[in-house]
């Protein structure tokens, strides 16, 4: 166990500082490389395919690894594990920043993954084991509230990278961040573990889980193609899942324990949050390629238009969590995706010559309303559904799915929509293909209302609150610590 470091002395800020540096590095990242897409994708050639890559190699090692990186933090040592991320994470965005193809950069990308899986859970993690009792609290909120301020910040800060000193700064900025970051986590933040857990750990479920998520992605992102390799692929990648399923259920130290499923208003938010992330994964991919290749705003201009729905969720995100505490989250679950879909059907508008204020200012303030009633109830729900001591574990599963979602989301989208290899350097046929890739992601958020509708019991089964209550990530919902025992 670690010392009881209070929150309010020198030592317990730097504690927080590390920690808000290592998150706020991973999520910036998860949201500025999509305002940089366009201009990657001329500057280095590549078709649509190298830009779904560009964002689904990151994607696929964060989402198949993350849960390790949490049991890799307890067993090893959280501060280790937190710092070996933090200098991966560097190392893959140096990679990325200097990558002179699409190939190098997407490569680097699935090693940037790798870094975040690593120190994403760990810089939560930290906060509890470093901090006193009585500060975790207020150290937790301060912590996501930096977060989301973090999340709000990203694309604005993209789109000025990328029209200023050029998009390969969108990688280069985690450098020097990271090595603060680093510094200060070695200097100032007290080494933890868990002293119950093995040095075992389910290698082979992650190895399962991640070459599964990346063979299905390669599939789909290449299925217009229909070669050999793309039916064996295919192939592969369920036979993959299949095996990480059947592995799972026999591994008494399982990455994704089976038995957690047993729990019916679990298994029902989870397959709410597949429906409403992967419709947020490929809306958040495509409309700013819309924004900069069918309306003209530069990169900026398009980040800038995004700020809307993070700015409602930092305002009114936890308002929205006290009522759905009130009220149950049958309803927020249900009316919040049908707000979303009409944000999304409401940005079909937003063609060439589209006005930000009448067009694209609408259809960002719905979907944020939408998203303030969703986001705060789902985050809510999947902690109650399950024991209070397996709140950390149903918080990690629930992100996971949730960049899985994504990730599958932004590699089929384009093939649903019938978007060609070509696609992005053409507005005409851009825009034809978003309107019906819109419809898609809607439809998605319709069967996600209609699944909580009919699945989500109003009444919980354990009392255990979300301690992220200020959240500004539209990727994925908050990731929560495991508890002390008791639920808070």
């Amino acid at each position: 166990m670690a010392e009881d470091v209070r929150l309010g002395t020198a030592r317990g800020r730097w504690v927080l500082l590390a920690t808000v540096l290592g998150s706020s590095m991973a999520l910036l990242d998860s949201t500025v490389v999509n305002v940089a897409l366009p201009t990657i994708g001329r500057d280095l050639d590549a078709e649509l395919a190298g830009l779904q890559w560009t964002v689904n190699a990151y994607l696929v090692t964060l989402a198949g690894l993350i849960l390790v990186g949490g049991a890799l933090g307890d067993r090893y040592g959280r501060r280790r594990v937190f710092v070996l991320g933090v200098v991966w994470f560097a190392a893959g965005s140096l990679l990325c920043g200097l990558a002179p193809s699409i190939g190098v950069l997407v490569a680097a990308r699935a090693l940037q993954g790798i870094g975040g899986a690593l120190l994403t859970p760990g810089s939560l993690a930290l906060i509890q084991a470093s901090l006193h009792r009585d500060d975790r609290a207020r150290a937790v909120g301060l912590w996501s509230g930096f977060g989301g301020v973090g999340a709000a910040v990203g694309p604005f800060l993209g789109g000025w990278l990328v029209d200023g000193p050029g998009w390969r700064w969108v990688f280069l900025i985690n450098v020097p961040v990271a090595a603060l970051c680093a510094a200060v986590s070695v200097r100032h933040v007290p080494e933890s573990r868990d002293p119950a857990a093995h040095g075992r750990f389910d290698v082979l479920g992650a190895a399962l889980g991640a070459v599964s998520l990346a063979l299905l992605t390669y599939a789909l992102i290449e299925a217009a193609q229909a070669t050999a390799a793309v039916v064996v692929a295919g192939a592969a990648g369920l036979a993959s899942a299949v095996a990480f399923w059947w592995v799972e259920r026999r591994r008494p130290n399982a990455m994704l324990p089976p038995d957690i499923f047993a729990s019916r208003q679990f298994t029902a938010v989870n397959l709410v949050t597949l429906c409403v992330y992967a419709a947020f994964g490929g809306f958040f991919f495509l409309s700013v390629l819309q924004l900069q290749v069918v309306v003209g705003y530069s990169a900026l201009g398009a980040g800038a238009a995004l700020l809307p729905t993070t700015v409602l969720m930092l305002l009114f995100s936890s308002r929205a969590g006290a009522l759905g505490e009130r009220i149950g989250p049958r309803l927020p679950l249900t009316v919040g995706p049908l707000l979303c879909a009409a944000g999304m059907l409401l940005m079909v508008r937003t063609g060439p010559g589209a006005s930000y204020v009448q067009d694209v200012l609408p259809a960002m303030l719905t979907l944020g309303l939408g998203m303030v009633t969703l986001v705060a109830p789902l985050t809510a729900t999947v902690l109650a559904s399950v024991d209070p001591g397996r709140a950390g574990l149903a918080s990690g599963i629930n992100n996971a799915a949730a960049r899985a979602a994504g990730l599958i989301a932004v590699a089929a989208l384009p093939l649903l929509a019938g978007m060609g290899p070509e696609a992005y350097r053409s507005a005409t046929a851009f825009d034809a293909a978003f309107g019906r890739a819109m419809a898609w992601c809607a439809g998605l958020l319709v069967v996600g209302a209609v699944t909580a509708w009919t699945t989500v019991r109003t009444a919980p089964e354990h009392r255990c609150h979300p301690e992220c209550r200020v959240h500004g990530s539209v990727a994925v919902p908050p990731l929560e610590s495991p508890r002390d025992g008791d639920a808070g």
